[in-house]
């Protein structure tokens, strides 16, 4: 199982990864000195691939600090960045613990982002692997902005037997997320999955939901949500950022799922998002199936990023 999901990860990178492998075999063709000029061209490479400036200066420094004016390869190259990245993204790869621990039931999971990220689609997953462990899980439509997000969750709990809790469109969120979160405790439920709007044009109004969701919830426990997930499409690109930081001025996000890294060629950004914010990543999503997100493995990742096996 393990090596059928590198294959589909590797598969689901190849835009990003066969950009950096042909851009790496073109600056080394054979063997060759790595010079200054090789450095930059690698640098300009990595930039490309939306891994950020920092990082690919960090990812170069690395690499001349062990191999300057030394004959290379192109895979040695790609091996070498491949470790520098799983170095940079091993302290940031855990698993959502959600469900395992007693006390808290309902394990509270608050999933946010923008419109379009995925985030729907995320929570139905998320919830097909809990469900998959045995665990009970409810679901919330707490974003009452977008019908067709609410039908789009109900069809999601009907597929992996998960109660769904929802109102018409444009109920109030909050009472929606109170309401789910005392059936799921009524009901002795593992785990409860808040779904909500993610608009930004107007972003005092997405503050103000958001705020009254996480205060509403404590009304009934303190300790909740237990986790505030932020859920990013890979390809908005170092647009990732700004999105990062504009909802972390919003609420107290705990951890990240990454999706879409199959779409994009600029996959790079989530070592950006790890080197920027340090934030956990508990998974990426390659795909539409709900197979195709699972744990984010830093190794696993790096590899394939740079094609190798």
């Amino acid at each position: 199982m393990a090596l059928r999901w590198f294959q589909r990860l590797k598969q689901g990178l190849a835009k990003t990864s066969s950009r950096l492998t042909d851009g790496v075999q073109g600056i080394f063709t054979g063997r060759r000195r790595l010079d200054e000029e090789a450095l930059e061209d690698l640098e300009d490479l990595l930039i490309t691939a939306d891994l950020g400036p920092a990082t690919a200066a960090k990812l170069t420094a690395e690499l001349a600090r062990t191999r300057f004016e030394k004959e290379v390869s192109g895979e040695e190259v790609r091996e070498a960045f491949a470790a520098s990245i799983t170095d940079i993204l091993a302290p940031t790869a855990k698993p959502l613990e959600a469900g395992n621990d007693p006390t808290k039931r309902p394990h509270v999971v608050l999933v946010v982002g923008v419109n379009g990220s995925g985030k729907t689609t995320t929570i139905g997953k998320l919830a097909h692997q809990l469900r998959g462990q045995g665990k009970s899980v409810m679901l919330c439509a707490g974003d009452t902005f977008r019908a067709a997000a609410i039908e789009q969750l109900r069809i999601w709990g009907e597929r992996v037997g998960a109660p769904v809790v929802a109102r018409d469109s444009g109920a109030d969120a909050a009472g929606l997320a109170f309401d789910a979160y005392k059936q799921a405790r009524e009901a002795g439920t593992d785990v409860l999955l808040i779904d909500t709007a993610g608009r930004l044009h107007n972003k005092k109004d997405l503050m103000d939901e958001l705020s009254k969701i996480v205060r509403v919830l404590r009304k009934l426990d303190e300790t909740t949500p237990h986790d505030i997930v932020m859920v990013l499409d890979a390809t908005v690109g170092q647009n990732a950022l700004q999105q990062v930081q504009v909802f972390r001025e919003l609420v107290s996000i705990t951890g990240l799922v990454v999706t879409k890294l199959d779409g994009t060629a600029k996959a790079g950004v989530l070592i950006a998002l790890a080197e920027t914010f340090g934030l956990p990543v508990h998974a990426v999503g390659v795909g539409e199936t709900a197979e195709d997100l699972r744990p984010f493995k830093a190794e696993d990742y790096a590899r394939g990023l740079m094609g190798l096996e």
